[in-house]
């Protein structure tokens, strides 16, 4: 008699086990103070470990290699009027809705290209990151992307080197903040480019990559699927006509930025930063 297979108890679906994991990792990575210990929750040890296949020792060199990116690059540090040049054109923000899983979502237009500093746009993608990070609903952890190519040729394609070093912060410094990203209506042409960004991906971000054509029925099923079509935007074959507006935006965006201070304000900087923030909110408003 064939005896009937147990279920097995792996560390990604049992819970002791990953709690378990999680403290591994805690103690692999020792003491940290300040941000770092701020940064570093039961949720975000949760999810390097998941990058890596919860493999403590790989999680651990993840987690450090971001640790000391973070204490460089001070992401949350970086405010709206640093970057609000290169969202002039509203080639990236985020929507004023959710997916139907209410999970926030950062829509990106390439073909609204405006600047030609790689260093400042993946500075305003970063902010942007963090931005979406901070607004995501109690309980969410990820955000969707939906990307319109009106617009986008091959002449304002970032470069590859632009865009490795893009995929490299998603995928490294951000690990399991993706869900899906949907890219809306690629030309052919587009094709070209695909086939050398596709190989900077890992295999996991690459599965979350979904092409959506508009004449194609199972594309509009998966974005009906995701979003109601109420309030999707007429470029991703929905029926909202909201549109971006730079001003609005940018109120919006000073607001967050004291959001953001109060939530990671715990060094000496931080009074003189929220005073130049609200100097600045006040100043966005009245313009």
């Amino acid at each position: 008699m064939f005896r009937m297979k147990q279920p097995s108890h792996t560390v990604e679906n049992d819970g002791m086990h990953q709690q378990a994991k999680i403290s591994e990792l805690k103690s692999a990575i020792g003491p940290i103070t300040g941000r770092s210990k701020q940064f570093c929750s039961d949720a975000c040890f949760r999810r390097y470990l998941v990058a890596r296949s919860w493999n403590v020792e790989k999680s651990k060199k993840m987690l450090e290699d971001t640790l000391k990116w973070r204490s460089v690059y001070k992401p949350e540090e970086i405010r709206w009027q640093d970057v609000a040049m290169e969202g002039e054109t509203g080639k990236v923000y985020r929507a004023n809705f959710h997916d139907r899983d209410d999970r926030t979502v950062l829509v990106l237009r390439p073909g609204k290209q405006n600047t030609s500093s790689h260093d400042n746009q993946l500075r305003h993608l970063v902010y942007l990151f963090e931005n979406a990070i901070l607004n995501l609903p109690e309980g969410q952890e990820q955000m969707v992307w939906l990307i319109d190519f009106g617009g986008w040729s091959l002449s304002n394609s970032v470069p590859i080197r632009m865009a490795r070093e893009t995929i490299n912060v998603l995928q490294n410094h951000y690990p399991e903040r993706l869900a899906v990203a949907f890219l809306y209506n690629p030309p052919r042409i587009f094709e070209t480019f695909w086939k050398v960004v596709k190989y900077l991906m890992d295999p996991t971000t690459f599965q979350k990559v979904k092409f959506v054509y508009p004449k194609n029925k199972e594309s509009i099923e998966l974005m009906h699927k995701h979003f109601d079509e109420n309030i999707l935007p007429r470029e991703f074959g929905g029926k909202s006509d909201a549109h971006y507006d730079h001003q609005e935006f940018s109120i919006l965006m000073a607001k967050d930025d004291l959001k953001s201070l109060r939530f990671w304000g715990s060094d000496n900087s931080s009074a003189p930063l929220m005073v130049e923030t609200e100097a600045s909110l006040h100043a966005t408003a009245a313009s």
